[in-house]
């Protein structure tokens, strides 16, 4: 999978150490538009942004720039995906919207931000007919776990390192509830129902026992 990051994501893996969960689980890239690194980071994420330069630096992560776009003549594309977004959102999502235009310019199959209010673009992008597919980091580590790249233990270990580090105070376990929601009994669109399913199933792993195991220590 390809994913398109937005601020408050990059901040809080990268605050908590665990930006490698990101790299293991988007095998196909991890992406983020210039403005990302250049104006939202350097205003909000002063503490990680050394390391995120590192990882840049390294080719882990791809940041997309005006002229790249140009050069793959597709620029006139993101900057209408991104004046129709800014007609979505309000002036503080601009990160959201750079990052969900690029997904939507790249075809990156996801969107990783921990922006959940209502309104805004996690729980909007849930509600649309969207090509693109929103997940917060307690998504990311639980879809990790449930395609057999963890066990429960590291399950909690990382959230509550991203948990506690980003002064989210999110539940684990509301979490979880929300996720089997969403992906299993209602789901919001049902190809993500038959995603998850196909991931799971071609790896012959049962997601209810996995829920169950995960259950017993949450």
């Amino acid at each position: 999978m390809r994913a398109s990051l937005d601020t408050n994501a990059i901040i809080h893996f990268y605050k908590a150490e665990c930006q490698n969960i990101l790299f293991d689980f988007f095998k196909d890239g991890v992406f983020i538009y210039e403005q990302i690194r250049n104006i939202e980071l350097e205003n909000h994420g002063k503490d990680v942004i050394e390391k995120v330069d590192a990882d840049i630096r390294a080719g882990k992560i791809v940041v997309f720039t005006d002229q790249y776009l140009k050069d793959k003549e597709i620029f006139r594309i993101f900057q209408g995906n991104v004046n129709e977004n800014r007609w979505l959102y309000g002036k503080g999502d601009l990160g959201e919207v750079y990052a969900i235009s690029l997904a939507q310019t790249i075809g990156a199959y996801t969107l990783v931000t921990d922006d959940i209010k209502q309104g805004g673009p996690y729980m909007s992008l849930l509600q649309f007919e969207d090509e693109v597919t929103p997940l917060t980091f307690a998504d990311v580590i639980i879809l990790r776990y449930l395609t057999g790249s963890t066990d429960e233990s590291q399950v909690v270990k990382d959230f509550e390192a991203i948990n506690t580090k980003s002064e989210l105070n999110w539940s684990l376990k509301s979490q979880v509830v929300k996720f089997i929601k969403r992906f299993v009994k209602e789901p919001y669109r049902e190809e993500e129902r038959r995603w998850l399913q196909s991931m799971t199933k071609d790896k012959g792993i049962s997601i209810k026992q996995k829920f169950s195991s995960l259950s017993k220590l949450i």
